[in-house]
């Protein structure tokens, strides 16, 4: 498969408001984040709030300069592009849908005027192939043709992200990435919506990048899941793998937390509060929540290390045993001091 976008050490460093009056505090939002994402492929983001997945997101759009790192798309460095060049990149070759399709919308513009803007921006066709492209679009993901003059705000919300979606294919971009796109909506409407981007995705060979909070719902719809934690990529799993052979204990304790029907557990426990990102811990920043953790889990960050299956790799320096059952695991983590 042909690489999209490839995110290469990327870090994302901002100054915080709080700190001395001469020396700002920093806010480490994202530390050496390596990515790859090929054209027809789905990952899934998954973590905490506050660890990253949303910061990765708008790096892998352009939106986020990184403070180190490279960003290529197809092969190119976007920020060593012209501006200019940056912006036709970014605008034609990366869709983006958003978490709230109440606010990523205009209120004043109607659907037509939303679908066709990206087509006007970038002087796609003529009139009539622009007009036409809307009609196109619309079809594509299920809007009646006579909603073509409704506003927002006389939409439901299912309908307002489906318009959301709409707009992000416009300029068939080669990447669409989709940031808890379902997270505003109704339960009901969340499936239709996922299935709308499934279909998508093996209509037109995306490269999708799924970003929530929602977990199951991310294994359910990727082909790779990335775990991140306090800024940082802890485990890359195939999809099909992450709930019973992940090797990070992080991975292991988000998927536990998941109410299952079929084989209820108690979820892995972990004691304290997420680190703060101005003052991560030394060497592991699971460390301080993890029962694993000793002396050399403070010393230094592990590196990444291969498991039995290809395209499955994680940073820990004393990983689960593949063969452990996450029930188990709660055990052990329970009796640990």
């Amino acid at each position: 498969m042909n690489d999209v976008v490839e995110v290469r050490d990327v870090h994302v460093v901002h100054k915080a408001r709080s700190g001395g009056l001469f020396r700002r505090d920093r806010v480490y939002a994202l530390t050496g984040a390596d990515l790859t994402v090929a054209a027809g492929e789905t990952v899934g983001v998954v973590g905490e709030s506050g660890c990253g997945k949303s910061t990765l997101a708008r790096v892998l759009v352009g939106v986020q300069r990184p403070t180190s790192g490279t960003v290529a798309f197809r092969g190119r460095d976007l920020w060593t592009m012209p501006p200019a060049e940056r912006r036709t990149t970014v605008g034609a070759g990366v869709g983006m849908v958003f978490q709230d399709p109440s606010t990523a919308l205009n209120r004043r513009l109607t659907v037509r005027r939303i679908l066709r803007d990206p087509l006007d921006v970038h002087q796609r066709g003529t009139r009539p192939e622009r007009e036409e492209r809307v009609r196109e679009l619309m079809a594509l993901v299920g809007l009646p043709r006579a909603l073509a003059d409704a506003l927002p705000g006389q939409l439901s919300g299912g309908q307002r992200q489906r318009v959301a979606i709409a707009r992000a294919l416009a300029l068939d971009p080669a990447l669409v990435v989709a940031d808890e796109p379902t997270s505003a909506l109704d339960v009901s409407v969340r499936a239709q919506v996922l299935n709308l981007l499934l279909d998508l995705k093996e209509r037109l060979g995306l490269a999708l990048v799924f970003v929530s909070h929602d977990i199951q719902t991310v294994r359910r719809m990727s082909d790779r899941v990335i775990t991140m934690y306090l800024g940082r990529i802890v485990e890359e799993t195939p999809a099909d793998r992450v709930t019973g052979a992940a090797r990070h204990p992080y991975t292991r304790a988000l998927f536990s937390a998941t109410p299952g029907l079929l084989d209820p557990i108690d979820p892995i426990p972990l004691t304290g509060p997420v680190p703060s990102a101005t003052r991560p811990p030394s060497g592991c920043p699971f460390r301080t929540r993890c029962w694993k953790a000793d002396g050399l889990c403070a010393e230094a960050m592990p590196e990444f290390s291969a498991a039995s299956r290809p395209g499955h790799r994680y940073r820990c320096h004393h990983p689960v045993q593949e063969e452990e059952t996450t029930r188990d695991l709660a055990d052990l983590a329970r009796q640990e001091p």
